[in-house]
C-alpha cells in the first residue's frame, strides 16, 4: 500500500512539473544598454533630432519676427499691405509646422531614421531570446523593463545575461 501511494504522489508531482508553465525575464533596457550599437544609433537620432528641431524653432522665431514687425508697422500700411503681409505670415507659420510634421510626425523622418537603425538590433535580440527560448522550452518571456505589472521577479529567471552573451556580448 505505501508504494502505490509513494508511487502515486510521485506520479502527481511529475505530471504537474510537466504540465507546469515554464517562463523567464529579460530587461530590455539593461540588454539595449550593452549593445554598443545602439547607443550608437540612439546618439545619431538624438543629433538628427536636435538638428531638425532647430531648423524648425528657426522657422518659427521667423515667423514670430514677421509678425512683430508687421504689428509695429501696422498704422503705417494700407489695406492691401496688410492682407499680403497677413498672408506671408500665415504662410510662415504654415511653412514650420509643415517642417515639423514632415520631421517629428508619425509617419515623419525621425521615425523612419529610428526604424532604419533600430529595428535590425532589435530584431537581432528578438531571434537572440526566441533561440534562448526554445532551447529551455520556455512558454513565456516577460520585459521587466517596460511591464508595470511586474512587482518582483527572481534572479533565477532572468535571461538578459544569456541573451547578451548569445549576442556576443557577454560581461
Amino acid at each position: 500500500m505505501k508504494k502505490l501511494i509513494v508511487t502515486f504522489c510521485f506520479l502527481s508531482v511529475f505530471t504537474w512539473l510537466s504540465t507546469a508553465q515554464k517562463f523567464a525575464t529579460v530587461d530590455m533596457s539593461y540588454i539595449l544598454k550593452n549593445i554598443p550599437a545602439y547607443e550608437t544609433a540612439n546618439e545619431q537620432i538624438n543629433q538628427v533630432s536636435k538638428k531638425w528641431q532647430s531648423e524648425v524653432e528657426a522657422l518659427q522665431k521667423e515667423a514670430e519676427t514677421m509678425y512683430k514687425n508687421y504689428q509695429t508697422e501696422l498704422v503705417f500700411m494700407s489695406e492691401d499691405m496688410k492682407k499680403k503681409r497677413e498672408e506671408e505670415i500665415v504662410a510662415k507659420e504654415k511653412e514650420a509646422q509643415e517642417l515639423k510634421r514632415k520631421y517629428f510626425g508619425p509617419e515623419g523622418e525621425l521615425f523612419k531614421k529610428r526604424e532604419s537603425l533600430m529595428k535590425p538590433i532589435q530584431d537581432e535580440v528578438y531571434t537572440a531570446i526566441q533561440s534562448i527560448s526554445k532551447e529551455r522550452n520556455l512558454e513565456l518571456v516577460f520585459d521587466k523593463s517596460t511591464a508595470m505589472s511586474v512587482i518582483f521577479t527572481t534572479p533565477g529567471i532572468d535571461i538578459s545575461d544569456e541573451v547578451l552573451k548569445q549576442l556576443g556580448y557577454s560581461k
